[in-house]
């Protein structure tokens, strides 16, 4: 059983801009709430199997999960998994499958999040679970879009 949820933005910017900085993982420290460091577990630009482990400062302590680039198109479409098993959450697998749409400069992104393999009781508060991350993932768009667009 997956949960799944959706958020979407509009960004005034182009469609170029706003897939650029979904993968800019330097400019992540200006935008991204409770960020404490990303640790790239590969070289290079950001491509198909690159790695990273995210930590954040959630709830007054430290999380860290792992991060993995599962599909790009530029410039529309970017899909990354977050591997439960290898972070502080420890189990569950999250996709995160972002879409940008454009007309002109002005560009649309949806980011539809799925959580799967959860058992136990986390399937049980998995609808909670998933409106804590919808919630997070809306804060984190709308950070990105003040940065990028300021």
């Amino acid at each position: 059983m997956s949960i799944c949820f959706e958020v979407k933005r509009t960004f005034q910017v182009s469609q170029q801009k706003a897939y650029s900085s979904l993968l800019d993982l330097e400019s992540a420290k200006h935008w991204m709430q409770g960020f404490v460091h990303i640790e790239r577990l590969d070289d290079g630009p950001l491509q198909v199997g690159s790695e990273w482990k995210e930590t954040r400062k959630m709830f007054g302590k430290e999380a860290s999960e792992h991060f993995e680039v599962v599909e790009l198109h530029e410039p529309d479409k970017i899909v990354l998994r977050c591997d439960g098993t290898k972070g502080t959450t420890g189990k569950g697998e999250f996709i995160f499958t972002y879409i940008i749409t454009s007309t002109g400069n002005q560009s649309e992104i949806t980011l539809n999040g799925e959580i799967k393999g959860l058992t136990g009781l986390s399937r049980l508060f998995g609808k909670l679970m998933a409106g804590t991350f919808k919630k997070a993932c809306t804060k984190d768009l709308d950070a990105l879009k003040e940065y990028i667009e300021n």
